[in-house]
């Protein structure tokens, strides 16, 4: 699955690049540099924009494109913000033959994403992942904490409102 850019501006604060700063610093003469400081860039940002990537490859005097590359292959990194509700849908074997697609399908039209994008309200983001470990509820999904298990899509639009209401 292709990783998606956010269609949301970046809005880094001062702090944030501080720490990002701080960080690089930390790493920059340690050979394989580039994943700690993504690891740490996801964790102050919460996602990696290309901003956030470009001040990494400068920071660590690294081309971009290997930056990027590193960002893109590896699926603990999120290009796009998560919002404030973010909705992950299991693709795992047993959530899949029990309909799970089709319900990330609903999900998509009602909120108007894609998986990995975020509503441009920044309320919704939606994911797709592989098992959770909870088969036994297939197919499961999960709002934040929140697990609903044994779903149909026609479940969709309830789970839905009770977070836009929110």
């Amino acid at each position: 699955m292709q990783k998606k850019i956010s269609n949301i501006p970046f809005s880094g604060t001062p702090e944030q690049e501080a720490k990002l700063k701080e960080a690089i610093e930390r790493h920059k003469d340690d050979p394989g540099a580039v994943m700690p400081v993504l690891q740490e860039a996801q964790g102050i940002y919460g996602y990696l924009p290309i901003e956030v990537q470009t001040m990494v490859a400068e920071g660590l005097g690294v081309p971009l494109e290997e930056v990027y590359g590193v960002s893109t292959f590896y699926s603990q990194f999120a290009l796009s913000p998560k919002g404030k509700y973010n909705i992950s849908v299991c693709l795992g074997t047993a959530c899949y033959v029990k309909g799970s697609g089709d319900i990330l399908n609903k999900l998509s039209e009602l909120l108007g994403i894609e998986a990995e994008e975020c509503t441009d309200d920044g309320k919704f983001s939606l994911t797709a992942c592989r098992c959770i470990g909870a088969c036994g509820l297939a197919p499961v999904l999960t709002v934040n904490d929140d697990v609903y298990g044994r779903l149909t899509v026609d479940d969709v639009p309830g789970i839905i409102e009770k977070y836009k209401n929110a």
